[in-house]
């Protein structure tokens, strides 16, 4: 079976995911929900598989479910016969699991491309995703405002060696 295509359109997909990713973290907002930043963000309009993923879903959370979903994608794509259930198992299970809407959205989206991808898989159970929120999710800053930043005077001084596991000046240990 020539598969080629196939294999193109989801090595091209999987750069689309990697420039989501780096778009999103660009943004330097870690706790914002990926579906608002997608609505607001210029360089993630023409990315519309973002409005799969689940609606609570932050930007630090995305990262680490896309790196599990999609980590195996190269090897996969590089093996003689290719393991459709595999490479669409993985983004199911990692990255919309608990997202039932998500997931069907997404594979149709998948699908206008690869006509094969998501089929033959077990339904997923119906359901929103329980990704916590963190209590920072009002896109507030993690770093707490009350902190002052050090001051950089002493870094062009000398370079004493102070305190353990140097031993204090005038001490003879």
């Amino acid at each position: 079976m020539d598969d080629r295509f196939d294999r193109r359109e989801l090595l091209l997909h999987l750069g689309d995911m990697l420039e989501a990713l780096s778009c999103l973290a660009n943004t330097g907002r870690p706790y914002a929900q990926v579906a608002r930043l997608a609505k607001e963000q210029d360089s993630l309009q023409n990315l519309s598989f973002l409005r799969t993923v689940a609606p609570r879903m932050t930007v630090a959370e995305f990262g680490a479910r896309l790196a599990s979903a999609f980590f195996l994608w190269p090897m996969k794509l590089l093996e003689a016969e290719l393991n459709r259930n595999a490479l669409a198992s993985t983004v199911q299970h990692d990255l919309f699991d608990g997202n039932h809407d998500g997931w069907k959205a997404y594979v149709a989206y998948m699908q206008q491309k690869v006509e094969w991808f998501g089929t033959g898989l077990p339904e997923m159970k119906a359901g929103t995703s329980e990704i916590p929120v963190p209590a920072a999710a009002s896109e507030a800053s993690p770093i707490d405002s009350s902190v002052e930043p050090a001051s950089l005077a002493g870094w062009d001084g000398p370079d004493e060696k102070k305190g353990w596991p140097w031993p204090q000046p005038g001490s003879r240990s």
